[in-house]
């Protein structure tokens, strides 16, 4: 089983890395809070902690290996954590998780069914699965994030988080919105919040 790959980060799409190692080139599905903070980081020599799992239909023999990576062992625990509730699994768990385990974790201790429910493919139902199975599990994983990430960071992120959230508000797709964020930052400028984002964005717009 491979646990951990170290390479050259070659790529970042929006649901997978490109890791060079030696010979070889890996894709690497990660979520989205992970890919904010891959960004900006091309070239560079990243370590990913990962799981594998097998994805396909068994009936039809058809079964292809995947490997899903992190950026520490916390956040790989806490999505296989997530994945064992009833009903998400992998495919929906990376789709949920665009925002970092400490607030996930903290909502789900919380039991702040408005905010999970909020999270991409889980719903009402699903987000009182999460609680009631992962409420006495999770308290460790926010301190775990929370001492990992600086305060500086943390603001940014959430900045770009909500922006994000902001635009798919306002009609634009995934990939749409990720685009439009991923240029204006770009341009390596501070955002202080959302509002001067969002004008950097529109502003670009007017440009083009």
């Amino acid at each position: 089983m491979i646990t951990k790959i170290t390479g050259r980060l070659l790529a970042v799409a929006d649901d997978e890395a490109t890791l060079g190692c030696g010979a070889f080139e890996y894709e690497v599905l990660i979520p989205e809070f992970a890919r904010r903070q891959l960004q900006s980081r091309l070239g560079d020599d990243v370590s990913l902690h990962t799981i594998e799992y097998l994805e396909g239909n068994p009936m039809q023999g058809r079964m292809t290996p995947r490997l899903v990576g992190f950026l520490n062992i916390a956040e790989r625990e806490f999505f296989e954590l997530f994945c064992s509730v009833d009903g998400v699994g992998v495919k929906k768990a990376l789709r949920a998780m665009v925002r970092p385990v400490r607030e996930v974790a903290t909502a789900i201790e919380e039991q702040d069914l408005k905010t999970l429910s909020t999270l991409p493919g889980v719903g009402p139902a699903t987000a009182e699965r999460i609680v009631a199975k992962l409420r006495r599990k999770v308290p460790k994983f926010a301190l775990l994030a929370l001492r990992d990430e600086p305060r500086e960071a943390d603001v940014q992120h959430d900045v770009v988080r909500e922006t994000f959230e902001a635009l798919r508000t306002l009609g634009h797709s995934e990939s749409d919105a990720r685009r439009l964020v991923d240029a204006a930052l770009a341009r390596k400028k501070a955002y202080k919040d959302v509002e001067s984002l969002l004008q950097a964005i529109y502003d670009q717009r007017k440009e083009q």
